[in-house]
């Protein structure tokens, strides 16, 4: 049954709220062959703003080949290599005749090959049959744009989870032949779509690694005003005849920072808690609902945190934005400025905390900061 509060996977049409101007940029951007990187928080609507881009721009007449994996569960080159290849072939073939003849055809003088048992027992496009070599990795590169420059439409392979890439033993083997690929094909046939919800792992690949440099163009996802989500969730309510205070739905917004995802999750519990007008007693009821849903994931990341580590928190929760002052160390136990530097680096490659452009803390997910907040330092409001 259709819900009118969505959580469980991408939205798109009457489901996607706001963000028109970044439809529209990143739409723009595709169409002109620009290769995109899109990185946000977990559940910040990464997923959902490409697939409403790509509805509007076939809406609007645009022909494209689109294909789609994820490198969450990568965890060595091979298996990066093989991944993408085979996500290529598959957007461009659709026989196993097919298949071998991209493999022979673009892939020739590698150890790149067609398997037929391996396909007929596992489904598997692309094999090994040896161990991979530069030359290898360097053929899947170029692969993409290869295969686009035989096709009459434009070609888009979009990769989740990209900053997975970093917890290889040499993800440089990967990212250098990347970027050297991308520098070299300039035919904007073929664009790359990248997301990440690791912030601060995809900052290391695509800017503090120099690596991409002026070749990438980031789409940073806009807030969604309060109003129009309010109204979002107000219609939704409206549909089985419930009716809730918009006050109410904007401090809930704000409460969870205009997260579209933990908002539609909250109201699929509230539309399932009551009948008729609600009141604020039952979004009280559906925010603890949320809580004790995520509390084991909380627990486990402070859990994960030193004692340094949490302090820092502490002085973040509290506002302070510059830690190395001799008072802010004292009151916060932080040892020294140098530690400061350290635990930074710590709680960001954690993805706890990211910093904008002016250094300020940012806790990236509102509702960790609410549970953080309330229960583990017990901060009365």
């Amino acid at each position: 049954m259709e819900t009118p509060f969505p959580h469980s996977q991408f939205v798109t049409g009457k489901h996607f709220v706001g963000r028109r101007q970044n439809v529209t940029l990143l739409g723009n951007l595709l169409a002109q062959g620009e290769h995109v990187v899109l990185s946000e928080p977990p559940k910040a609507g990464k997923t959902s703003l490409v697939q409403q881009a790509l509805l509007t721009m076939r809406m609007g007449g645009r022909a494209f080949t689109v294909g789609q994996f994820s490198a969450l569960n990568v965890r060595s080159v091979k298996d990066f290599l093989l991944r993408m290849g085979s996500t290529l072939i598959q957007m461009v073939a659709f026989t196993p005749e097919e298949y071998a003849a991209i493999v022979a055809k673009y892939l020739e003088g590698t150890h790149f090959v067609f398997d037929p048992v391996a396909y007929q027992d596992n489904s598997q496009v692309l094999s090994l049959n040896w161990d991979w070599d530069n030359a290898d990795v360097q053929a899947i590169m170029r692969l993409p744009f290869a295969l686009a420059q035989s096709r009459p439409e434009h070609v888009i392979l979009i990769i989740d989870q990209f900053q997975s890439l970093s917890l290889l033993d040499s993800p440089d083997a990967i990212l250098r032949p990347m970027d050297a690929s991308m520098r070299e094909n300039t035919s904007r046939k073929f664009s790359f779509v990248f997301c990440g919800s690791g912030v601060n792992a995809m900052k290391e690949i695509f800017e503090r690694s120099r690596l991409f440099s002026r070749i990438v163009t980031r789409v940073k996802l806009s807030p969604i005003d309060d109003m129009e989500i309010a109204d979002h969730i107000h219609r939704g309510f409206s549909v089985s005849g419930k009716v809730v205070d918009k006050d109410l739905l904007q401090g809930a917004c704000r409460l969870f920072k205009g997260n579209i995802w933990y908002l539609n999750h909250f109201a699929a519990i509230c539309d399932s808690m009551t009948r008729g007008f609600i009141m604020e007693p039952m979004l009280v009821d559906s925010l603890n609902t949320l809580v004790a849903i995520h509390e084991p994931r909380f627990q486990a990341i402070m859990n994960d945190l030193t004692t340094f580590q949490v302090n820092l928190l502490r002085a973040t929760v509290d506002g302070v934005t510059r830690f190395s002052s001799a008072d802010v160390i004292r009151k916060y136990n932080l040892h020294s400025s140098a530690n400061v530097k350290r635990l930074k680096d710590a709680l960001m490659k954690k993805e706890v905390l990211l910093f904008d452009e002016a250094d300020n803390p940012i806790i990236q997910d509102p509702l960790f900061e609410y549970w953080v907040k309330k229960y583990f330092f017990e901060i009365k409001a």
